[in-house]
């Protein structure tokens, strides 16, 4: 029996980490998981599922350590946050980290982690702690979780990092300001593990540059694979949607604000697909970020009788489970209408990247307002049977999901097992 500690921070890291922590129970091993983001996400309905576990021990981080140890590691973290400095609060941040540096901050960051590790580990020397993949621009400051993961390694204990996404992108430049490929810094932050792990080759160019090649390892998508697609039929809660086949079903997944979308453009595609009277529409916002998408506020199309914003308690599998087709603009919630075999019209004019599925299955291409037309009509006439090329759909599987076997949890088990 070997033990773990996994930290999620928010809606993406419960989406893909929570196969690998149940899949670990499974196997005999024990864990403990410590939600660091937002409490609502003690709710989620992933977070219900692991409780019911014996070998897990599941808590908010604010109920592992004293009330105002939290709000003290809360708010020194303002000051070291990229999205501060980047702010209006720029200059008063700036004043606070004179006012309190580094080696003043330090100090609290220990005081929390040796509370964490001693919860977890005692002294034990043996035990891997994993986190998502950690960026420079995280909402969670890399100051702290360096120290936490130095501290674990002069413990014995190793450090990963799991996956909290596909990439859907198979190009570089795919966010606001983004204008030079190559290797981005904010990638950097995975450095400081000793492993990151990564669901495929496309996945695992972000890190190499700022890696050993061995410590980046590829094992496939837990999200996506078989076996967490069948769990995760069992643990959804009931659909809100209502299933009628009057109507052709169409889900658009939209991106967060952060990378370059032509929303004019989306909003003109949402009235050509409402202008079908034989088709209904759910927009999907994101996650995160969806209340930035000025559209999804836009009267126009909130008036259309046949179009509808979904809300938090929509997620996915009840989206893609209700719909007949998918589209979207580059997000890997896509690849589990592929694995379903549902149609996916892949939007790519509508921002600035090149989508994984349209790359592997040109088939899916949606390249401009003509395209948008003739292929929503084709799908409401024949019902999307036929719609992906064989061979390239089994490609996308075996390249982007299943890494040529389809045991993928099996493997994260196998790889942190060694890493223990």
């Amino acid at each position: 029996m070997m033990k773990a500690l996994f930290f999620l921070r928010h809606y993406n890291d419960v989406d893909h980490i929570t196969p690998v922590i149940t899949r670990w129970v499974e196997s005999g091993n024990i864990c403990d998981v410590v939600l660091i983001g937002f409490d609502r996400f003690q709710h989620d309905y992933r977070i219900a599922h692991l409780s019911q576990y014996a070998s897990v021990r599941l808590a908010h981080i604010r109920d592992v350590i004293s009330g105002p140890l939290y709000l003290a590691w809360r708010l020194q973290m303002v000051p070291v946050l990229n999205t501060f400095h980047r702010s209006s609060l720029k200059a008063s941040v700036e004043v606070v980290n004179k006012l309190w540096p580094k080696r003043r901050r330090e100090a609290l960051w220990r005081r929390v982690s040796r509370q964490l590790l001693d919860r977890t580990f005692g002294h034990d020397g043996r035990g891997v702690i994993a986190f998502d993949w950690v960026e420079r621009n995280t909402t969670i400051a890399t100051e702290w979780i360096e120290i936490l993961l130095t501290m674990a390694r002069a413990r014995g204990l190793s450090t990963v990092s799991l996956p909290h996404g596909d990439s859907p992108h198979a190009n570089r430049l795919i966010r606001r300001n983004e204008r030079r490929p190559g290797p981005d810094p904010v990638f950097s932050a995975a450095a400081m593990f000793d492993k990151v792990v990564v669901p495929n080759e496309l996945c695992a160019t972000r890190f190499r540059p700022f890696m050993k090649h061995e410590d980046v390892v590829v094992l496939g998508s837990p999200r996506y694979c078989d076996e967490w697609l069948t769990r995760l039929a069992d643990i959804t809660p009931p659909s809100p949607l209502v299933r009628d086949d009057s109507r052709f079903k169409m889900v658009l997944f939209l991106r967060k604000a952060t990378f370059t979308t032509f929303w004019e453009e989306v909003g003109i595609v949402i009235h050509m697909l409402a202008d079908f009277p034989d088709l209904e529409l759910v927009i999907k916002p994101h996650t995160r970020g969806g209340w930035q998408q000025r559209l999804t506020w836009d009267r126009s199309i909130r008036r259309r009788a046949n179009v509808r914003i979904a809300d938090s308690n929509l997620h996915s599998p009840h989206l893609i489970d209700w719909a007949d087709a998918i589209m979207d603009v580059a997000t890997s919630v896509s690849f589990e209408a592929v694995k379903l075999n549902k149609p996916v019209l892949a939007a790519d004019y509508l921002h600035a990247g090149r989508s994984v599925v349209a790359d592997y299955m040109p088939e899916t291409a949606l390249n401009c307002r003509d395209d948008v037309y003739y292929k929503t009509e084709a799908l409401l006439r024949n019902g999307g049977k036929n719609f992906y090329n064989t061979a390239n759909r089994q490609r996308f599987i075996h390249e982007i999901i299943d890494q040529g076997k389809p045991d993928i949890l099996l493997r994260y088990v196998q790889f942190l097992s060694r890493e223990t």
